[in-house]
């Protein structure tokens, strides 16, 4: 079924539209929550939460691109999930790895959630990213946006990890000087 028909069972309230959404991209979802959680249990919460967020979301919200608005949405619960979890400690997960970079660049004045969701800040990162060449690109997504580990990226790039993490490192910096460019204050 095409994202359009799905969006217009959302609009129409026709209750087919979860589990055409759960046919279509269940796995992707849960792709993303289990790379964030490494739990099972918690990441099908997370997208079954999807589910429900989007069912209440739509209407108003029409989007034009269903897969982005779900994986945002399963992102930020698999997120708010994670930080809950690990409120008291410190975990082993790639999350707190992926975290931890991301504090290299953005200030910890706020949360890094507060500062990626200002709609400026959201833009200036779209645009230095669409500068990036097609594997750079590639591999910035697969960790900041699937939450994917160095190995698994390295795997599906053929690259070593010391190769990936250099990469990464180096993006990081690019991006750091391109938003301070921007005005941002990092």
């Amino acid at each position: 079924m095409e994202d359009k028909d799905i969006v217009k069972l959302y609009w129409d309230r026709n209750e087919r539209a979860i589990s055409e959404t759960s046919a279509k991209y269940g796995q992707y979802c849960t792709h993303i929550a289990m790379n964030i959680l490494n739990n099972r249990q918690d990441a099908e919460e997370c997208v079954n939460d999807t589910y429900v967020n989007s069912w209440n979301t739509m209407p108003p919200h029409k989007p034009a691109l269903l897969s982005a608005f779900l994986g945002k949405i399963v992102r930020n619960l698999s997120f708010n999930k994670y930080r809950h979890e690990h409120r008291l400690k410190r975990g082993g997960y790639e999350i707190s790895l992926i975290l931890d970079e991301l504090n290299e660049i953005v200030s910890d004045k706020e949360s890094i959630e507060d500062n990626l969701i200002g709609e400026e800040m959201t833009k200036a990162i779209s645009k230095f990213i669409k500068t990036l060449p097609d594997e750079k690109r590639y591999i910035f997504i697969r960790r900041y946006w699937y939450s994917d580990s160095i190995k698994a990226i390295a795997d599906k790039c053929g690259h070593t990890e010391n190769s990936v993490s250099v990469e990464l490192s180096r993006i990081r910096k690019k991006l750091s000087d391109h938003l301070k460019k921007g005005g941002y204050d990092i």
